[in-house]
């Protein structure tokens, strides 16, 4: 847009002449002195910048340093010269695990498609759990009740993998962890679920179980701690709504319906929109403690592959291009989420 003169200068019909205009000259001081003006906020607030050392360090050595290392996708391995210097390979790796038509190709998608299961299904069934949970903490009076139900459900997600893993194991596992039959194993074969010869291998050497299980002992170890956000997000809610709404004849479902679930929509939202970011993402760690080679082909996930073929197998360029791959679907995911939250409810992370 062309520039006027009026936008910099006004006309002083006193004198006749045209003098600069006083909100320019402060624009003009405000740019020209900008990082003087943040220098002065940096060391007026230094005690919360230092806060942030820490953050930006572990992002420094965690997540961008890192980023060198997916130079490897294109290059042909060679443990004698760095990455940059190594002969580049072009989108070999690539061609190998999509199109390969070999044994490597089939494990590479079959381990996609368990990752995109076993995270759909945690979405369709583990990511409304922390919201009934906090409708259900809204509804307790009792400020005791509700606090030892609140830190009860926080617990598991403050117990390590290692230990949450050696649970579900000792529970539904037959093995060296325990003595004997798992407890659910034995109530699912008095239930008539399951056979005797199932409960008595083991549920996590069944394939057919291991979905089931990753996601039950998910929505344990998560959704207390999730639901903190939502419960923040009901208390932020204006009683005079819940008030007008007694006034209507709502009663405590309709309240739910029409008050709590439309306050916090927007939370719902921006956290759904980070969930489908990360629906490809699955750690490798809770995974790698529950399989074997018996549920491969329900267990298995990209990150296991990566991990079973770059430092097992010893071949880097295909496990950095398989975490490539999950990574720029990801990418792409959190991209269109976003994009048809913003059209189509206002709400969106950028």
């Amino acid at each position: 847009m062309a520039a006027k003169a009026a936008d910099f200068l006004i006309f002083d019909e006193a004198a006749g002449v045209y003098r600069e205009n006083p909100e320019q000259l402060v624009r003009d001081d405000v740019e020209k002195h900008a990082w003087r003006h943040v220098g002065m906020t940096i060391i007026k607030d230094w005690r919360l910048y230092l806060m942030l050392v820490p953050m930006l360090l572990v992002f420094l050595f965690w997540r961008y340093l890192p980023m060198y290392e997916l130079l490897g996708c294109f290059k042909v391995p060679d443990e004698v010269l760095p990455v940059a210097q190594q002969n580049f390979s072009g989108f070999s790796y690539f061609k190998r695990l999509l199109v390969g038509g070999d044994s490597l190709s089939m494990e590479f998608w079959r381990a996609l498609r368990n990752t995109f299961l076993l995270s759909f299904y945690g979405l369709c069934f583990g990511f409304p759990m922390p919201v009934i949970l906090a409708l259900f903490f809204n509804e307790i009076r009792s400020n005791i009740v509700r606090s030892t139900c609140q830190v009860l459900t926080y617990l598991p997600k403050f117990m390590s993998t290692v230990v949450m893993t050696s649970l579900v194991t000792m529970l539904v596992k037959q093995g060296s962890l325990t003595t004997g039959m798992g407890i659910i194993s034995q109530a699912l074969e008095g239930l008539g679920l399951i056979s005797h010869d199932v409960a008595n291998a083991g549920l996590l050497n069944n394939p057919d179980f291991f979905r089931a299980i990753y996601q039950i002992s998910g929505i344990w170890e998560g959704a207390g701690y999730d639901s903190i956000v939502y419960f923040a997000a009901i208390i932020a809610i204006s009683p005079t709504s819940y008030e007008a709404a007694q006034i209507d004849g709502a009663g405590k479902m309709s309240q739910m319906r029409y008050v709590v679930l439309p306050g916090i929509l927007s939370t719902i939202v921006i956290m759904l929109i980070t969930r489908i970011g990360s629906l490809l993402n699955i750690g490798y760690e809770k995974v790698l403690l529950l399989y074997n080679t018996n549920t491969y082909v329900t267990a298995d996930v990209v990150s296991t592959f990566a991990q079973r073929y770059g430092l097992e197998g010893a071949q880097k360029g295909l496990a950095s291009a398989a975490e490539m791959m999950n990574n720029v679907v990801s990418m792409l995911l959190v991209i269109s989420a976003n994009t048809i939250a913003r059209k189509a409810s206002d709400t969106s992370l950028y």
